[in-house]
């Protein structure tokens, strides 16, 4: 089977078009523009694609998510927060977040945040749509994760750490504060240990896209964010 090329004119096809194998694979195409993006979010698609490679747009038939309401602490990781000292914010420095991000990994050959992408996503941020959380030490940036709010649903992107632990701290202050603002969950988009740690499970693709065009309808958060005060001391063990 094939994917359909997406010029800039043309539409999304159905989610239910996606490929079985590889799970997800929806349409090819070279537009990342701002409103490609979020047109795309907003039908519970996302896109993923090597350096090499044109943009591919995905909708798995299972979705990786964290419900905010089962989001798990462990009780180290619960110290962790408490006892290092470590500082979090939010919408600080989301093109470091990102450059971080897209640096390779240990257990992989490149990375897929290439600098077109790095590009796009720094567009959605001024345009109050992309949101970075930190973790410092100090002054020095120790982990973090960016992604992309719109209404009431937050799309997680990529998540780096430079200390053990640190990308669970900015998971887990996000989750937190989303909760706050009345948000649900947030979209993982493939299941991995790492997220699977904190809660995430996975659910059919029509279950998360009746989820999405429910949540993006309503009142978004206004840009920058800021985290509540007092936020760690609502951080608790699940």
């Amino acid at each position: 089977m094939t994917i359909p090329w997406l010029t800039m004119d043309d539409p999304f096809p159905p989610v239910e078009s996606a490929l079985g194998d590889p799970d997800g694979l929806l349409a090819a195409g070279d537009d990342l523009s701002p409103e490609r993006l979020l047109d795309a979010y907003t039908k519970g698609i996302f896109p993923w694609f090597g350096g090499d490679d044109p943009v591919l747009w995905w909708s798995p038939n299972l979705r990786a998510v964290l419900w905010l309401r089962d989001v798990h602490v462990s009780r180290s990781l619960r110290r962790t927060i408490r006892s290092a000292g470590y500082r979090v914010t939010v919408d600080w420095a989301f093109p470091r977040v990102v450059a971080a991000c897209a640096e390779p990994r240990a257990a992989a050959a490149g990375t897929w945040i290439t600098a077109g992408m790095a590009e796009s996503y720094r567009g959605l941020a001024s345009l109050g749509y992309a949101h970075s959380v930190e973790v410092w030490s100090e002054n020095l940036l120790i982990g973090g994760l960016y992604g992309v709010a719109l209404g009431r649903m937050f799309y997680g992107e990529s998540m780096f750490s430079w200390r053990s632990g640190a990308s669970k701290i900015a998971l887990v202050y996000l989750a937190r504060q989303l909760e706050e603002w009345g948000f649900e969950l947030i979209d993982c988009q493939v299941p991995t240990t790492h997220l699977a740690s904190l809660g995430a499970s996975a659910i059919p693709r029509t279950v998360f896209v009746q989820a999405v065009e429910r949540l993006v309808r309503l009142p978004g958060v206004p840009s920058p964010w800021t985290f509540a005060p007092g936020l760690p001391e609502t951080v608790r063990v699940r």
